[in-house]
């Protein structure tokens, strides 16, 4: 067993198996040593002649990369920043343009201006006679759908 050498497709088939294993451990770490094996069997293809040490050693300074970067970078950008907890509260009062009116057992489509809980068009229902490009301002939330009543332009909006 003094000849043994590993070769440029063990890794990938290693790598390849940790990444699969992850789909039975829910732990989201082992992908991680999966993809670091895998950068391994690339770089063997790339330079044939790596001693084993050196391949273990590039094996965990990539695995332990991969998730240093994930754990540190992309899952704290993956937290749910939405307000969805206290989702009426944030959308009540919000104002949006009509942008379909509603037809039938169809229902209107409204637009805000900046995406209210992960979305920037809704769908509607509204008491009023409402037209495309008129203003409303949601008043409750039934499910996925925005109850909305129209926005007067009494007010006196930056006149003094």
């Amino acid at each position: 067993m003094e000849n043994f050498q590993m070769l440029y497709w063990y890794w990938l088939v290693f790598g390849m198996i940790l990444m699969l294993l992850e789909l039975a451990v829910p732990s989201f770490t082992i992908f991680w040593f999966g993809l670091g094996a895998l950068v391994v069997g690339i770089l063997m293809l790339l330079v044939p002649g790596l001693s084993l040490t050196l391949q273990i050693l590039v094996w965990i300074i990539a695995s332990a990369a991969f998730v240093l970067f994930w754990f540190k970078v992309m899952k704290p950008r993956m937290t749910d920043k939405t307000t969805s907890g206290i989702a009426r509260e944030a959308v009540l009062g919000e104002t949006a343009m009509v942008t379909r009116v509603p037809e039938g057992d169809r229902r209107g489509e409204i637009r805000f201006s900046v995406p209210m809980l992960g979305s920037d068009t809704w769908p509607f229902i509204c008491d009023d006679e409402v037209a495309v490009g008129d203003r409303v301002a949601v008043r409750e939330i039934s499910g996925n759908t925005m109850l909305v009543k129209i926005v007067r332009n009494t007010q006196s909006k930056g006149e003094g």
